[in-house]
């Protein structure tokens, strides 16, 4: 019945009706977003990060395929944001990223344990981990959404996903002041094909990521909107650069082209 009734609306509709709806789920988030204990508590802890990285720089980690030709070795001195599931990867790296970051409601539910167990200053969605996970030292909750696109300065208030967890991650290293944000493992590229934002459930080995068993089988995922990410990678390029600040991609064969590219071994 779903299916018949998409096909009697024309296909411009959707995504606005889409759209409305999460404003709408939005509106009704707002007073928890701001005012319950937990999220009150994420918004003062997280002013301490306010400019705390100032004339730095920082590597941002995604994890596509290419990662596995990037020497990951080299990053150990550097500051690192990793992404959802990076720490299958720490093990090879010798060392765990600086910071984590994790957005993705099926990724929140389907990680908690190894998300609640992390080490190191995690970032979460609100949305998604106030559900999966306890409020505790060196977890705090952000407050992201689907819609009404943005580029925040503050972290403390709303920040737009962009549909990649990645355009957060640049949110958080523009708050911290860094210089300089440089993006590997970002790939912009999937082999698994189909509508952006579907939910899948995987059926063997990850062809998409770092490791098999990043959204290996069994594991529920969505498709990715490489369209919507650009348009906050557009975004996040303008914000540093009208800061006198810079993105650069040293992703190794990566296929997008929205900022200026850098050879990963000439930055060492």
């Amino acid at each position: 019945m779903k299916e018949e009734i998409k096909k009697l609306i024309p296909a411009p509709v959707l995504p606005v009706a889409r759209d409305t709806l999460d404003a709408i789920k939005r509106v009704k988030q707002i007073p928890d977003a701001y005012f319950h204990s937990w999220r009150a508590q994420s918004r003062k802890e997280l002013l301490q990060f306010k400019n705390i990285h100032t004339g730095k720089r920082c590597f941002i980690l995604g994890n596509g395929p290419s990662l596995k030709d990037t020497d990951l070795k080299k990053l150990k001195n550097e500051f690192t944001f990793g992404m959802n599931r990076i720490y299958l990867a720490f093990q090879d790296m010798g060392f765990k990223t600086s910071y984590y970051v994790s957005v993705n409601d099926l990724v929140i539910e389907q990680c908690a344990a190894d998300i609640q167990n992390l080490d190191i200053p995690r970032f979460v969605s609100w949305r998604a981990g106030r559900n999966w996970l306890t409020k505790e030292e060196q977890l705090y909750f952000l407050y992201t959404t689907y819609t009404e696109p943005k580029f925040a300065k503050n972290i403390c208030n709303r920040l737009w996903e962009s549909a990649t967890v990645t355009y957060v991650a640049l949110q958080l290293a523009y708050y911290m002041g860094f210089e300089e944000a440089i993006l590997i493992g970002v790939d912009h590229n999937f082999e698994t094909k189909g509508k952006a934002n579907t939910t899948v459930v995987s059926q063997g080995d990850d062809p998409n990521h770092f490791h098999p068993g990043y959204f290996g089988k069994g594991f529920r995922w969505q498709l990715p909107d490489l369209e919507k990410s650009e348009v906050g990678y557009r975004m996040a390029r303008k914000v540093f650069e009208e800061d006198g600040r810079k993105v650069l991609d040293a992703t190794v064969n990566g296929k997008l082209t929205i900022f200026d590219k850098v050879d990963y071994n000439s930055l060492f």
